[in-house]
Protein backbone atom coordinates (compact mmCIF):
# COMPACT_ATOMS: atom_id res chain seq x y z
CA UNK A 1 0.00 0.00 0.00
CA UNK A 2 2.82 2.38 1.03
CA UNK A 3 4.65 1.93 -2.45
CA UNK A 4 0.97 2.55 -4.35
CA UNK A 5 0.64 5.89 -2.32
CA UNK A 6 4.53 7.00 -3.20
CA UNK A 7 3.97 6.00 -7.04
CA UNK A 8 1.02 8.27 -6.88
CA UNK A 9 2.45 11.19 -5.19
CA UNK A 10 5.20 11.17 -7.31
CA UNK A 11 2.83 10.87 -10.59
CA UNK A 12 0.76 14.26 -9.11
CA UNK A 13 4.13 15.92 -8.17
CA UNK A 14 5.43 15.35 -11.87
CA UNK A 15 2.35 16.21 -13.35
CA UNK A 16 2.15 19.75 -11.17
CA UNK A 17 5.80 20.29 -12.27
CA UNK A 18 4.89 20.01 -16.08
CA UNK A 19 2.23 21.68 -15.96
CA UNK A 20 3.50 24.66 -14.04
CA UNK A 21 6.54 24.72 -16.12
CA UNK A 22 4.40 25.44 -19.45
CA UNK A 23 1.75 27.65 -18.18
CA UNK A 24 0.46 30.23 -15.18
CA UNK A 25 -2.58 29.28 -13.74
CA UNK A 26 -4.50 31.89 -11.29
CA UNK A 27 -6.30 29.92 -8.52
CA UNK A 28 -10.04 29.90 -9.13
CA UNK A 29 -11.33 30.03 -5.59
CA UNK A 30 -14.95 32.28 -5.57
CA UNK A 31 -14.17 34.38 -3.09
CA UNK A 32 -16.52 36.80 -1.86
CA UNK A 33 -16.14 40.56 -2.83
CA UNK A 34 -14.17 42.43 0.09
CA UNK A 35 -16.69 44.52 2.11
CA UNK A 36 -14.40 45.49 4.83
CA UNK A 37 -15.53 45.93 8.21
CA UNK A 38 -13.88 48.90 8.82
CA UNK A 39 -11.89 51.57 6.79
CA UNK A 40 -9.20 51.82 9.18
CA UNK A 41 -9.10 56.07 8.30
CA UNK A 42 -6.12 56.34 10.14
CA UNK A 43 -3.54 54.13 8.82
CA UNK A 44 -2.18 57.33 7.50
CA UNK A 45 0.03 57.55 10.71
CA UNK A 46 0.80 54.28 10.84
CA UNK A 47 4.32 53.32 11.35
CA UNK A 48 5.71 52.25 7.76
CA UNK A 49 8.76 49.82 6.82
CA UNK A 50 10.70 51.66 5.01
CA UNK A 51 9.34 54.92 4.28
CA UNK A 52 10.82 57.80 6.71
CA UNK A 53 7.29 59.35 6.60
CA UNK A 54 3.74 59.02 4.92
CA UNK A 55 4.71 61.46 2.54
CA UNK A 56 8.51 60.76 1.87
CA UNK A 57 7.29 61.08 -1.64
CA UNK A 58 5.13 64.41 -3.05
CA UNK A 59 2.07 63.75 -4.56
CA UNK A 60 0.08 66.27 -6.22
CA UNK A 61 -3.19 67.70 -5.34
CA UNK A 62 -5.94 66.05 -7.49
CA UNK A 63 -8.37 68.14 -9.81
CA UNK A 64 -11.38 69.95 -8.05
CA UNK A 65 -14.97 67.69 -8.66
CA UNK A 66 -16.29 70.75 -10.24
CA UNK A 67 -13.57 70.62 -12.70
CA UNK A 68 -14.51 69.68 -16.34
CA UNK A 69 -11.85 67.51 -16.90
CA UNK A 70 -13.05 65.31 -13.31
CA UNK A 71 -16.70 65.59 -15.69
CA UNK A 72 -15.10 63.68 -18.56
CA UNK A 73 -13.79 60.89 -16.32
CA UNK A 74 -17.30 60.71 -15.27
CA UNK A 75 -18.30 60.17 -18.83
CA UNK A 76 -15.59 57.57 -19.25
CA UNK A 77 -17.05 55.50 -16.52
CA UNK A 78 -20.58 56.03 -17.85
CA UNK A 79 -19.43 55.00 -21.18
CA UNK A 80 -18.05 52.06 -20.50
CA UNK A 81 -20.85 50.81 -18.25
CA UNK A 82 -23.10 51.47 -21.10
CA UNK A 83 -21.10 48.79 -23.50
CA UNK A 84 -19.42 46.24 -20.46
CA UNK A 85 -18.88 42.97 -21.58
CA UNK A 86 -18.97 39.51 -19.71
CA UNK A 87 -15.43 39.24 -19.78
CA UNK A 88 -15.46 42.61 -18.16
CA UNK A 89 -18.13 41.71 -15.39
CA UNK A 90 -15.63 38.33 -15.07
CA UNK A 91 -12.40 41.08 -13.99
CA UNK A 92 -14.44 42.89 -11.67
CA UNK A 93 -15.88 39.92 -9.84
CA UNK A 94 -12.44 38.38 -9.66
CA UNK A 95 -10.43 42.00 -8.49
CA UNK A 96 -13.40 43.03 -6.35
CA UNK A 97 -12.37 39.68 -3.65
CA UNK A 98 -9.65 42.35 -2.99
CA UNK A 99 -6.04 43.21 -4.51
CA UNK A 100 -3.52 42.35 -2.04
CA UNK A 101 -5.37 38.79 -2.09
CA UNK A 102 -5.18 38.45 -5.53
CA UNK A 103 -1.89 39.98 -6.03
CA UNK A 104 -0.32 37.76 -3.46
CA UNK A 105 -2.33 34.39 -5.40
CA UNK A 106 -1.00 36.03 -8.57
CA UNK A 107 2.86 35.64 -7.14
CA UNK A 108 2.61 32.10 -5.22
CA UNK A 109 2.10 31.57 -8.95
CA UNK A 110 5.06 32.64 -10.38
CA UNK A 111 6.78 31.26 -7.63
CA UNK A 112 5.42 27.90 -8.07
CA UNK A 113 6.06 27.99 -12.14
CA UNK A 114 9.72 29.40 -11.72
CA UNK A 115 10.63 26.66 -8.27
CA UNK A 116 12.37 24.55 -10.73
CA UNK A 117 16.29 23.65 -10.07
CA UNK A 118 19.00 24.23 -12.97
CA UNK A 119 19.29 21.17 -14.99
CA UNK A 120 23.08 19.91 -15.63
CA UNK A 121 24.91 21.05 -17.96
CA UNK A 122 26.53 17.83 -20.48
CA UNK A 123 30.39 18.37 -17.92
CA UNK A 124 27.73 17.62 -15.02
CA UNK A 125 28.39 21.11 -13.55
CA UNK A 126 25.29 23.10 -13.14
CA UNK A 127 24.53 26.71 -14.22
CA UNK A 128 23.93 29.44 -12.02
CA UNK A 129 20.61 31.14 -13.12
CA UNK A 130 21.55 34.80 -13.98
CA UNK A 131 18.89 37.73 -13.21
CA UNK A 132 21.36 39.73 -16.05
CA UNK A 133 20.00 37.19 -18.52
CA UNK A 134 16.60 35.75 -17.38
CA UNK A 135 15.83 34.62 -20.64
CA UNK A 136 19.36 31.96 -21.29
CA UNK A 137 18.31 28.77 -21.41
CA UNK A 138 18.63 28.27 -17.65
CA UNK A 139 16.09 30.84 -16.53
CA UNK A 140 16.19 32.92 -13.82
CA UNK A 141 14.74 32.67 -10.85
CA UNK A 142 15.04 29.47 -9.75
CA UNK A 143 12.39 30.22 -6.77
CA UNK A 144 13.74 27.75 -4.30
CA UNK A 145 12.55 28.49 -0.52
CA UNK A 146 14.44 31.19 0.15
CA UNK A 147 14.57 33.16 -2.75
CA UNK A 148 10.56 32.78 -2.36
CA UNK A 149 10.39 34.22 1.84
CA UNK A 150 12.65 37.19 0.62
CA UNK A 151 10.48 37.45 -2.21
CA UNK A 152 6.23 37.48 -0.45
CA UNK A 153 8.56 40.17 2.15
CA UNK A 154 9.58 43.04 -0.75
CA UNK A 155 6.51 42.92 -2.10
CA UNK A 156 4.17 42.47 1.06
CA UNK A 157 6.40 45.04 2.80
CA UNK A 158 6.35 47.35 -0.31
CA UNK A 159 2.61 47.11 -0.56
CA UNK A 160 2.01 48.27 3.05
CA UNK A 161 4.25 51.07 3.15
CA UNK A 162 2.45 51.90 -0.31
CA UNK A 163 -1.11 51.65 0.98
CA UNK A 164 -0.30 53.46 4.16
CA UNK A 165 1.34 56.43 1.90
CA UNK A 166 -2.24 56.13 0.20
CA UNK A 167 -4.22 56.64 3.57
CA UNK A 168 -1.99 59.48 4.02
CA UNK A 169 -3.00 61.36 0.98
CA UNK A 170 -6.72 60.51 1.01
CA UNK A 171 -7.03 62.36 4.04
CA UNK A 172 -5.20 64.99 3.31
CA UNK A 173 -6.45 65.46 -0.61
CA UNK A 174 -9.88 64.36 0.53
CA UNK A 175 -11.62 63.86 -2.71
CA UNK A 176 -14.76 62.33 -2.31
CA UNK A 177 -15.36 59.07 -4.58
CA UNK A 178 -17.18 59.34 -8.47
CA UNK A 179 -20.70 57.99 -6.62
CA UNK A 180 -20.42 60.52 -4.29
CA UNK A 181 -19.37 63.63 -6.60
CA UNK A 182 -21.99 61.97 -9.10
CA UNK A 183 -25.33 60.00 -7.56
CA UNK A 184 -26.36 59.00 -10.95
CA UNK A 185 -23.40 57.13 -11.11
CA UNK A 186 -23.73 53.29 -10.96
CA UNK A 187 -21.31 51.43 -8.61
CA UNK A 188 -20.82 47.76 -9.71
CA UNK A 189 -18.88 47.20 -6.29
CA UNK A 190 -19.68 47.85 -2.31
CA UNK A 191 -19.26 51.61 -1.63
CA UNK A 192 -17.38 53.13 1.12
CA UNK A 193 -16.56 56.25 2.83
CA UNK A 194 -13.40 56.73 2.13
CA UNK A 195 -12.16 59.40 -0.01
CA UNK A 196 -11.26 57.90 -3.53
CA UNK A 197 -7.79 59.97 -4.39
CA UNK A 198 -5.03 57.83 -4.76
CA UNK A 199 -6.96 55.18 -5.61
CA UNK A 200 -5.56 51.63 -3.14
CA UNK A 201 -5.83 49.78 -6.10
CA UNK A 202 -3.27 52.16 -8.37
CA UNK A 203 -0.84 51.96 -5.57
CA UNK A 204 -0.99 48.55 -5.40
CA UNK A 205 -0.65 47.79 -9.35
CA UNK A 206 2.10 50.48 -9.36
CA UNK A 207 4.25 48.85 -6.44
CA UNK A 208 3.49 45.34 -7.26
CA UNK A 209 4.10 45.44 -10.67
CA UNK A 210 7.67 46.76 -10.58
CA UNK A 211 8.92 45.10 -7.55
CA UNK A 212 7.63 41.72 -9.65
CA UNK A 213 9.66 43.04 -12.77
CA UNK A 214 12.42 42.68 -10.58
CA UNK A 215 11.83 39.01 -8.92
CA UNK A 216 10.37 37.86 -12.53
CA UNK A 217 11.51 39.49 -15.37
CA UNK A 218 9.97 37.23 -17.69
CA UNK A 219 7.43 37.70 -17.11
CA UNK A 220 6.35 41.21 -16.90
CA UNK A 221 3.86 40.66 -20.12
CA UNK A 222 1.71 38.46 -17.53
CA UNK A 223 2.62 41.18 -15.00
CA UNK A 224 1.59 43.93 -16.82
CA UNK A 225 -1.58 42.46 -18.50
CA UNK A 226 -2.96 42.14 -14.92
CA UNK A 227 -2.48 45.23 -13.71
CA UNK A 228 -3.86 46.81 -16.52
CA UNK A 229 -7.17 44.56 -15.65
CA UNK A 230 -7.00 45.84 -11.80
CA UNK A 231 -7.01 49.39 -13.44
CA UNK A 232 -9.55 49.46 -15.34
CA UNK A 233 -11.50 47.41 -12.79
CA UNK A 234 -11.61 50.20 -10.61
CA UNK A 235 -12.97 52.73 -13.34
CA UNK A 236 -15.51 50.38 -15.31
CA UNK A 237 -16.74 49.71 -11.75
CA UNK A 238 -17.10 52.97 -10.64
CA UNK A 239 -15.45 52.87 -7.97
CA UNK A 240 -12.20 55.61 -9.02
CA UNK A 241 -11.98 57.75 -11.99
CA UNK A 242 -8.88 57.53 -13.48
CA UNK A 243 -6.58 60.00 -12.21
CA UNK A 244 -7.53 58.48 -9.21
CA UNK A 245 -6.01 55.30 -10.56
CA UNK A 246 -3.08 57.21 -12.29
CA UNK A 247 -1.91 59.06 -9.11
CA UNK A 248 -1.98 55.74 -7.66
CA UNK A 249 0.33 54.02 -9.46
CA UNK A 250 3.24 57.29 -9.64
CA UNK A 251 3.16 57.08 -5.65
CA UNK A 252 3.29 53.16 -5.90
CA UNK A 253 6.29 53.00 -8.26
CA UNK A 254 7.88 55.59 -6.13
CA UNK A 255 7.93 53.56 -3.50
CA UNK A 256 9.00 50.50 -5.13
CA UNK A 257 12.18 52.46 -6.38
CA UNK A 258 13.35 52.51 -2.59
CA UNK A 259 12.79 48.82 -2.19
CA UNK A 260 14.27 48.14 -5.73
CA UNK A 261 17.45 49.66 -4.23
CA UNK A 262 17.47 48.19 -0.91
CA UNK A 263 17.31 44.44 -2.61
CA UNK A 264 19.97 45.50 -4.80
CA UNK A 265 22.50 45.52 -1.52
CA UNK A 266 20.56 43.13 0.83
CA UNK A 267 23.04 40.95 -0.49
CA UNK A 268 20.97 38.36 -2.09
CA UNK A 269 23.19 38.16 -5.43
CA UNK A 270 26.19 36.67 -2.91
CA UNK A 271 24.21 34.12 -1.91
CA UNK A 272 24.59 31.32 -3.85
CA UNK A 273 29.07 31.53 -2.95
CA UNK A 274 31.44 29.72 -5.06
CA UNK A 275 33.81 26.46 -5.06
CA UNK A 276 36.33 27.46 -2.30
CA UNK A 277 33.21 28.44 0.26
CA UNK A 278 31.74 25.20 -0.47
CA UNK A 279 34.50 23.45 -0.13
CA UNK A 280 35.57 25.36 3.12
CA UNK A 281 32.44 24.41 5.06
CA UNK A 282 32.73 20.90 4.20
CA UNK A 283 36.83 21.03 5.61
CA UNK A 284 35.56 23.38 8.91
CA UNK A 285 33.23 20.51 9.64
CA UNK A 286 35.32 17.58 9.39
CA UNK A 287 37.83 19.92 11.58
CA UNK A 288 35.35 19.32 14.27
CA UNK A 289 35.88 15.78 14.19
CA UNK A 290 31.79 15.74 12.45
CA UNK A 291 30.69 14.29 9.19
CA UNK A 292 29.92 17.43 6.90
CA UNK A 293 26.59 17.53 4.53
CA UNK A 294 27.27 16.23 1.04
CA UNK A 295 24.56 16.43 -2.10
CA UNK A 296 22.97 13.14 -2.83
CA UNK A 297 22.50 14.73 -6.35
CA UNK A 298 23.99 13.05 -9.07
CA UNK A 299 25.95 14.29 -10.08
CA UNK A 300 26.56 16.36 -7.36
CA UNK A 301 24.99 20.02 -7.38
CA UNK A 302 26.37 22.57 -5.14
CA UNK A 303 24.50 23.49 -2.14
CA UNK A 304 21.62 25.99 -2.34
CA UNK A 305 22.65 28.95 -1.32
CA UNK A 306 25.01 28.77 1.51
CA UNK A 307 25.48 32.52 1.92
CA UNK A 308 21.53 33.07 2.20
CA UNK A 309 22.13 33.59 6.04
CA UNK A 310 23.89 36.97 5.44
CA UNK A 311 20.99 38.76 3.85
CA UNK A 312 20.40 41.90 5.29
CA UNK A 313 16.91 40.82 7.43
CA UNK A 314 13.98 43.70 7.62
CA UNK A 315 13.75 42.94 11.68
CA UNK A 316 16.22 41.32 12.83
CA UNK A 317 20.12 42.32 12.80
CA UNK A 318 23.33 40.44 12.45
CA UNK A 319 23.26 39.89 16.36
CA UNK A 320 20.20 38.79 16.84
CA UNK A 321 20.64 36.44 13.81
CA UNK A 322 23.18 34.87 16.17
CA UNK A 323 22.17 34.80 19.46
CA UNK A 324 19.13 32.95 17.95
CA UNK A 325 21.21 30.36 16.21
CA UNK A 326 19.70 26.56 17.75
CA UNK A 327 22.63 25.01 20.06
CA UNK A 328 24.47 22.52 18.15
CA UNK A 329 22.73 19.76 16.80
CA UNK A 330 23.91 15.73 18.33
CA UNK A 331 27.35 14.82 17.09
CA UNK A 332 26.98 12.67 14.25
CA UNK A 333 29.11 10.44 16.36
CA UNK A 334 27.20 10.71 19.43
CA UNK A 335 24.28 7.88 20.88
CA UNK A 336 21.69 10.67 20.78
CA UNK A 337 22.40 10.56 16.91
CA UNK A 338 22.58 6.95 16.28
CA UNK A 339 19.02 6.99 17.74
CA UNK A 340 17.79 9.82 15.76
CA UNK A 341 18.85 7.91 12.60
CA UNK A 342 16.99 4.96 14.03
CA UNK A 343 13.86 6.39 14.26
CA UNK A 344 14.16 8.28 10.94
CA UNK A 345 14.61 4.60 9.69
CA UNK A 346 11.02 3.33 11.14
CA UNK A 347 9.51 5.89 9.74
CA UNK A 348 10.81 5.15 5.96
CA UNK A 349 9.68 1.50 6.35
CA UNK A 350 6.39 1.65 8.54
CA UNK A 351 4.95 5.25 8.07
CA UNK A 352 0.74 5.07 8.58
CA UNK A 353 -1.51 6.23 5.90
CA UNK A 354 -2.08 9.58 8.22
CA UNK A 355 1.40 10.15 8.28
CA UNK A 356 1.92 9.98 4.72
CA UNK A 357 -1.15 12.30 4.06
CA UNK A 358 0.57 15.14 6.05
CA UNK A 359 4.42 14.39 4.38
CA UNK A 360 1.88 14.35 0.79
CA UNK A 361 0.09 18.06 2.13
CA UNK A 362 3.24 19.68 3.41
CA UNK A 363 5.53 18.22 0.60
CA UNK A 364 5.80 21.91 -0.90
CA UNK A 365 8.64 20.84 -3.36
CA UNK A 366 9.77 21.69 -6.67
CA UNK A 367 7.22 23.17 -8.94
CA UNK A 368 5.46 24.05 -5.83
CA UNK A 369 5.06 27.94 -4.16
CA UNK A 370 7.06 26.77 -1.55
CA UNK A 371 6.49 26.66 2.25
CA UNK A 372 6.35 30.52 2.70
CA UNK A 373 3.60 29.98 -0.43
CA UNK A 374 1.84 27.60 1.54
CA UNK A 375 1.56 29.42 4.41
CA UNK A 376 0.46 32.79 2.64
CA UNK A 377 -2.29 30.12 1.10
CA UNK A 378 -2.94 29.83 4.80
CA UNK A 379 -2.96 33.47 5.89
CA UNK A 380 -5.20 34.54 3.27
CA UNK A 381 -8.04 32.17 3.53
CA UNK A 382 -8.03 32.89 7.34
CA UNK A 383 -7.68 36.72 6.44
CA UNK A 384 -10.70 36.63 4.01
CA UNK A 385 -12.99 35.78 7.05
CA UNK A 386 -12.13 38.78 8.71
CA UNK A 387 -13.40 41.81 6.05
CA UNK A 388 -9.68 43.42 6.24
CA UNK A 389 -9.73 46.66 4.75
CA UNK A 390 -6.66 46.91 2.09
CA UNK A 391 -4.43 48.38 4.49
CA UNK A 392 -4.81 45.94 6.93
CA UNK A 393 -4.88 43.01 4.44
CA UNK A 394 -1.24 44.36 3.66
CA UNK A 395 -0.40 45.11 6.75
CA UNK A 396 -0.79 42.00 8.09
CA UNK A 397 0.94 39.66 4.91
CA UNK A 398 3.85 41.96 5.90
CA UNK A 399 4.40 40.77 9.00
CA UNK A 400 4.21 37.71 8.14
CA UNK A 401 6.31 37.50 4.98
CA UNK A 402 8.84 39.58 6.77
CA UNK A 403 8.95 36.98 9.87
CA UNK A 404 8.93 34.30 6.47
CA UNK A 405 12.29 35.67 4.89
CA UNK A 406 13.84 36.28 8.34
CA UNK A 407 13.22 32.57 9.09
CA UNK A 408 15.13 31.25 5.99
CA UNK A 409 17.85 33.78 6.66
CA UNK A 410 17.98 32.05 10.58
CA UNK A 411 17.63 29.01 9.02
CA UNK A 412 19.92 28.92 6.68
CA UNK A 413 22.59 30.63 9.12
CA UNK A 414 22.28 27.46 10.89
CA UNK A 415 22.34 25.04 8.12
CA UNK A 416 25.18 25.84 6.75
CA UNK A 417 27.05 27.40 10.26
CA UNK A 418 26.65 23.21 11.43
CA UNK A 419 26.58 21.26 7.64
CA UNK A 420 24.84 18.21 9.52
CA UNK A 421 24.29 15.50 6.88
CA UNK A 422 20.89 13.76 5.62
CA UNK A 423 19.62 10.69 7.61
CA UNK A 424 19.73 9.08 3.87
CA UNK A 425 23.76 10.39 3.70
CA UNK A 426 24.14 8.39 7.11
CA UNK A 427 22.20 5.13 6.01
CA UNK A 428 21.25 4.75 2.50
CA UNK A 429 19.05 2.23 3.20
CA UNK A 430 16.74 5.15 3.96
CA UNK A 431 14.23 5.95 1.42
CA UNK A 432 12.38 9.37 1.35
CA UNK A 433 8.75 9.59 0.97
CA UNK A 434 9.44 12.83 -0.57
CA UNK A 435 12.83 14.19 -2.91
CA UNK A 436 16.16 15.40 -0.50
CA UNK A 437 16.70 19.08 -0.48
CA UNK A 438 20.10 19.67 -1.63
CA UNK A 439 21.18 21.47 1.65
CA UNK A 440 22.37 20.38 5.09
CA UNK A 441 19.55 19.04 7.78
CA UNK A 442 19.90 20.89 11.02
CA UNK A 443 17.62 23.01 11.27
CA UNK A 444 14.44 22.07 9.28
CA UNK A 445 13.29 24.80 7.01
CA UNK A 446 9.38 24.03 7.16
CA UNK A 447 9.70 23.74 11.29
CA UNK A 448 11.23 26.96 11.02
CA UNK A 449 9.17 28.65 8.40
CA UNK A 450 6.42 26.95 10.13
CA UNK A 451 7.19 28.21 13.40
CA UNK A 452 7.64 31.49 12.70
CA UNK A 453 4.17 31.97 10.49
CA UNK A 454 2.35 30.24 13.02
CA UNK A 455 3.37 32.72 15.78
CA UNK A 456 3.14 35.19 14.20
CA UNK A 457 -1.16 34.38 12.80
CA UNK A 458 -1.77 33.44 15.98
CA UNK A 459 -0.91 37.17 17.13
CA UNK A 460 -2.97 38.84 14.17
CA UNK A 461 -5.96 36.31 14.92
CA UNK A 462 -5.52 34.95 18.53
CA UNK A 463 -9.04 32.79 18.35
CA UNK A 464 -7.29 30.65 15.82
CA UNK A 465 -4.10 30.10 17.54
CA UNK A 466 -5.00 26.34 18.40
CA UNK A 467 -5.62 25.41 14.21
CA UNK A 468 -2.18 27.41 13.47
CA UNK A 469 0.53 25.78 16.05
CA UNK A 470 -1.34 22.30 15.16
CA UNK A 471 -0.81 23.29 11.12
CA UNK A 472 2.88 23.91 12.52
CA UNK A 473 3.45 20.97 14.04
CA UNK A 474 1.79 18.57 11.28
CA UNK A 475 4.31 21.07 8.88
CA UNK A 476 7.58 20.37 11.09
CA UNK A 477 6.21 16.59 11.69
CA UNK A 478 6.12 16.04 7.88
CA UNK A 479 9.98 15.79 7.46
CA UNK A 480 10.11 13.48 10.42
CA UNK A 481 7.70 11.18 8.76
CA UNK A 482 9.33 11.82 5.15
CA UNK A 483 12.55 10.66 6.65
CA UNK A 484 14.20 13.75 5.44
CA UNK A 485 14.81 15.71 8.99
CA UNK A 486 16.10 13.97 12.51
CA UNK A 487 13.65 14.82 15.14
CA UNK A 488 16.45 17.50 16.94
CA UNK A 489 15.97 19.21 13.27
CA UNK A 490 12.30 19.45 13.62
CA UNK A 491 11.91 20.34 17.23
CA UNK A 492 14.73 22.89 17.24
CA UNK A 493 13.60 24.69 13.93
CA UNK A 494 9.64 25.00 15.13
CA UNK A 495 11.72 26.79 18.00
CA UNK A 496 13.85 28.95 16.09
CA UNK A 497 10.62 29.87 14.15
CA UNK A 498 8.97 31.25 17.18
CA UNK A 499 11.85 33.18 17.97
CA UNK A 500 11.90 34.81 14.58
CA UNK A 501 8.01 35.64 14.87
CA UNK A 502 8.55 37.46 18.10
CA UNK A 503 10.27 39.96 16.12
CA UNK A 504 7.59 40.84 13.92
CA UNK A 505 4.79 40.40 16.84
CA UNK A 506 7.16 43.21 18.52
CA UNK A 507 6.83 45.52 15.44
CA UNK A 508 3.33 44.52 15.32
CA UNK A 509 2.61 46.03 18.79
CA UNK A 510 4.40 49.57 18.03
CA UNK A 511 2.90 50.00 14.64
CA UNK A 512 0.25 52.17 15.60
CA UNK A 513 -2.59 49.63 13.66
CA UNK A 514 -3.49 47.72 17.05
Amino acid sequence: MKNIVIILFTILSLASLLSCSSEIYDRSENYPTLTPAANDDLAGTWRAILLIAPDEFSLEAPIAITNAAFTREINEIKSYQANITNDQKAVIKYWSAGSVLRWNEIMRTLVAKHNLPPYQNADGTYPTPSAANPFANTPFPFSNPPYAARAYAYVSAAQYDALVATWYYKKLYNRVAPYVADNTLNVLVPKNSLPSYPSEDGVLAGVTVELLKLLFPTEIAYINGKAEEEKLYRIISGANVRSDVEAGITLGRKIAAKYIARAAGDGMGAAVGNQAIWSQLETQTKAKGEIPWLSLDLPVRPPMLPLFGNVRSFLMTTADIIASRPIAPPSTKSVQFAKEVAEIKKFSQNATRKEMEIVTFWADGVGTYTPPGHWNAIAADAFVAQNYSEVRWARNMALLNLSLMDAAISCWDAKYYYFNPRPTQIDPSIKTLTGIPNFPAYVSGHSTFSGAAATVLSHIIPAKTSEFKALAKDASNSRLFGAIHYRSDCEKGLQLGETVGGFAIARARFDGAE
